[in-house]
């Protein structure tokens, strides 16, 4: 089909839609004379009258009802396509996409099962200990994972209930510690703020501490602790059929580094 045809049919559909040559003009970013003409010239080349236009009102005819109702939907479906609308779901749980519906998830590369697709979408991750310079005064550094014990450590509430476990390990050997303090918040934003504050030391990812570790305000722990891990993966079922538009999400949110 000619491009011609299909600014018509486009001008059609939205003068059937809004009833209103003033305001499908608006929508369409052209003048009302335009857009009246346009109509007239697909009416001619299809030797149909499409809309019926009285001093008061704009209806489609019952053969223009028929073509707005076959070449619309047409239309919505390629705004569809090519419209990528993203929505996210933040929850520290390992929720099963396939179960809850959804299309796509991010976990660190070593979480991802075996049967789903895998792409990396970022790099490696480092977790890090971290308080302020007023709370460690008169208090010793932990040297060692289980010196935690001694110290108000912010912790982490899981979805389930639970409270996590802060992972260590150094030279093959690893250590899951049940840290415990005043504070108990569900997500790491929160956590990060009262460690700033001064309120105790949090165990979160490098990259949410780092500038506020190069500027000084907060102090890293237990480092020798800390080793690198796989960075977030976006996973997918693998008998998935991705959308032209779910690809160029994939596309765009790839690692490049």
């Amino acid at each position: 089909m000619q491009r011609r045809n299909l600014d018509d049919l486009l001008a059609f559909v939205a003068v059937g839609r809004e009833r209103s040559f003033t305001r499908a003009a608006g929508k369409l970013g052209v003048s009302q004379s335009a857009l009246s003409h346009t109509i007239r010239d697909l009416e001619e080349r299809l030797g149909v009258r499409l809309l019926t236009r009285t001093t008061r009102s704009v209806a489609p005819t019952q053969a223009g009802e028929r073509l707005l109702q076959t070449a619309g939907p047409r239309f919505d479906e390629i705004d569809a396509e090519l419209a990528i609308k993203v929505e996210i779901s933040i929850d520290y749980g390992l929720t099963d996409i396939v179960a809850q519906r959804y299309d796509a998830g991010v976990r660190s590369g070593e979480q991802v099962a075996k049967d789903m697709i895998a792409m990396r979408i970022g790099p490696d991750q480092r977790m890090a200990v971290v308080g302020t310079h007023s709370y460690f005064k008169g208090r010793s550094e932990p040297k060692k994972p289980q010196d935690l014990i001694n110290h108000n450590c912010i912790a982490l509430r899981l979805p389930h209930g639970g409270l996590y476990a802060w992972e260590f390990e150094k030279a093959g050997r690893q250590l899951r510690v049940r840290v415990e303090g005043q504070l108990t918040y569900n997500t790491t934003a929160q956590m990060l703020n009262a460690a700033v504050a001064g309120l105790g030391l949090a165990y979160v990812p490098e990259g949410l501490v780092q500038a506020h570790m190069t500027k000084g305000r907060l102090r890293r722990v237990l480092g020798d602790w800390c080793p690198p891990y796989s960075g977030y993966h976006l996973y997918y079922p693998s008998r998935r059929q991705p959308s032209a538009a779910f690809a160029l999400l994939v596309d765009a949110l790839r690692y490049r580094g």
